[in-house]
């Protein structure tokens, strides 16, 4: 096992690596750079004032020089400084990371409240009202963007409670009751949007498992149906639908960009647009090697937990 775990833990290098080195080339691959977005509204700028602002920010140098420094940055987790603000991208991410990681925990945990016991329902009731019903929900889960279902939210909120998104973020630690009325409505749409993925395949596990020799002898021999069904079936089950919620998780942290804007929640996702916006190099790559690190590191702790869900699994 603890051969496995450091096997896992070393792959993920060359991994962020190459991330490194793809985002690196394709946002100066991209035209334009920060210094000529600056300058775009400003009408005729004598080209050495552009030259001379690429120079103070290390734009002018060769491209291996830049990458040099750059992966010599990312050994001494210094990251630089933005382009566009002169602050230091920690600083950056440092002031959003926390919201974009409340938000996905709370999306995640209500994805699998709503999941779980609504896929081992459907699968119980296969083929009754209460199974059309789920898969009813689930489709709609699919179909409507999170986006719109959080317009249509704030809509109903404010037509029948005269209520808003608040315009300025509240820490959990400084007034939780009002940090939760601002992200608990935006984590109710994006949570619903990605509950319907593991809903079905909740469903679809469990119904697979229900048909095993092992539940008809547990049924035969007189256990009780929910012992049967939580503990034979739901819990036989549960690695693919692990696995569904825990890669959406790692997707949240990237991919709420449309549902931040709309209920004005400044987190990474709206960071990261802003920045390609900008042609903020640092920024941008900062970003991108984060957002990885946690979809590869994700990935990694589901290998794990696999183990634990199911004794039968072993690793060399």
């Amino acid at each position: 096992m603890q051969r496995y775990v450091i096997g896992r833990l070393l792959l993920m290098i060359p991994t962020l690596l190459g991330v490194a080195i793809l985002t690196f080339v394709i946002m100066r691959v991209v035209p334009g750079d920060v210094v000529t977005l600056r300058y775009s509204g400003s009408g005729a700028v004598p080209q050495e004032v552009i030259e001379r602002e690429r120079a103070q920010l290390g734009l002018d140098r060769p491209m291996p020089a830049q990458f040099m420094d750059y992966m010599t940055g990312i050994v001494r987790l210094d990251f630089g400084r933005s382009l566009w603000t002169d602050r230091p991208v920690v600083e950056e991410v440092g002031a959003r990371i926390g919201i974009t990681i409340e938000l996905a925990i709370i999306a995640a945990i209500i994805a699998t409240l709503l999941a779980i016991p609504l896929g081992v329902l459907a699968a119980v009731k296969q083929d009754t009202w209460v199974d059309y019903v789920v898969r009813v929900f689930s489709i709609g889960g699919l179909a409507f963007p999170s986006f719109w279902l959080g317009i249509l939210m704030i809509l109903g909120l404010v037509v029948w409670f005269r209520w808003a998104p608040p315009l300025i973020f509240v820490p959990l630690w400084r007034d939780p009751v009002e940090n939760l009325a601002q992200l608990i409505w935006p984590a109710l749409a994006v949570g619903y949007r990605y509950s319907a993925v593991a809903t079905r395949m909740t469903r679809s596990s469990v119904l697979e498992v229900l048909r095993e020799d092992y539940v008809r002898t547990a049924r035969a021999k007189g256990v009780v149906e929910w012992v049967v069904v939580v503990r034979h079936a739901l819990r036989n089950s549960l690695l693919p639908v692990i696995t569904v919620i825990s890669l959406e998780f790692a997707f949240l942290f990237g991919g709420l960009v449309v549902t931040e804007q709309v209920f004005n929640v400044n987190g990474l996702g709206k960071l990261l647009v802003d920045a390609v916006q900008h042609r903020d190099y640092p920024l941008v790559q900062a970003l991108v090697l984060i957002f990885s690190f946690v979809f590869v590191f994700v990935n990694f702790i589901v290998d794990i937990l696999y183990g634990v869900l199911d004794p039968r699994i072993r690793y060399a």
